[in-house]
């Protein structure tokens, strides 16, 4: 499918939480609450080592603003969550980042908060860090022209044709280039992960129709549906499910993406050059 479709495999190890949860394979390795950060970074910089030697192109969430300088060398692109898009703190991390980025809007459904991040994080910052070597420093970049918008949804779905159609007059409004992407999960599907593949199937009406600014979409896949609790025991955990949010499988993950294959073909051809 690398003819029509450029695959990237989300590898998120830090969890924002709304309340309280498990953080992640970094922040808790062991899910016990040992918090062993150390094991956590090396398991994590094993696991995105033996993926690269896969060929498989990674992606992830930026939330702590340390573990770039552990990990961003493996990954292509990254997001920057609902929660943390308003964030001083992201916004600059962001602009230093050497990868394309995307933002979330709020989980309001706002889409300013998202557009104003874009505009943040391609101007240059300097704010202290610390370096490869994990001593503090104050850090330079150069600023990130590469971002774009994820539509996420908020209290109601926001990716449909006229919603589409507003973030890109109000990315124009603010002097950026129209690009977005659909995140088919949270918002959009109404948190109802068996929804996704109706969000994936209108995004690619919308393309066939002509739409030039959606450049990708989103998806939380699995090898098994649905998802099981991290509290449990992890004897009691079932193989390749979801511990955080509910997943489609792989089944369904797969003829998703070839229906898209299939149907984009003719559509992708125009944008040949862009």
């Amino acid at each position: 499918m690398s003819d029509r479709l450029y695959i990237v495999m989300r590898v998120y190890f830090e969890k924002p939480r709304t309340t309280v949860g498990w953080k992640g394979l970094i922040n808790d390795p062991h899910m016990n609450g040992s918090f062993d950060v150390e094991a956590g970074l090396h398991i994590a910089r094993r696991l995105l080592l033996d993926l690269v030697d896969m060929g498989l192109p990674l992606a992830t969430e930026a939330l702590d603003p340390n573990s770039p300088q552990y990990l961003g060398d493996l990954f292509s692109w990254s997001a920057i969550g609902a929660r943390t898009t308003e964030s001083q703190t992201h916004r600059e991390m962001a602009s230093g980042l050497s990868m394309p980025v995307g933002f979330k809007n709020g989980t309001d459904g706002s889409l300013s908060t998202a557009i104003n991040a874009m505009r943040a994080a391609a101007m240059p910052h300097r704010f202290v860090g610390i370096n490869q070597a994990g001593q503090v420093c104050l850090l330079q970049t150069q600023g990130n022209p590469d971002g774009h918008v994820i539509l996420r949804g908020g209290k109601t779905p926001n990716y449909g044709p006229e919603d589409v159609a507003d973030c890109e007059k109000q990315m124009r409004d603010a002097g950026l280039r129209p690009s977005l992407m659909i995140d088919c999960s949270h918002g959009n599907s109404n948190k109802d992960y068996r929804r996704q593949p109706a969000v994936a199937a209108s995004v690619v009406e919308q393309i066939k129709a002509g739409n030039r600014s959606i450049t990708g979409i989103m998806l939380e896949s699995h090898l098994h549906e649905g998802n099981q609790s991290s509290e449990q025991p992890r004897a009691d955990m079932r193989y390749g499910v979801s511990v955080t949010d509910a997943c489609i499988d792989w089944e369904s993950t797969e003829t998703l993406l070839r229906d898209m294959h299939q149907q984009l073909g003719a559509a992708l051809m125009t944008r040949t050059g862009e």
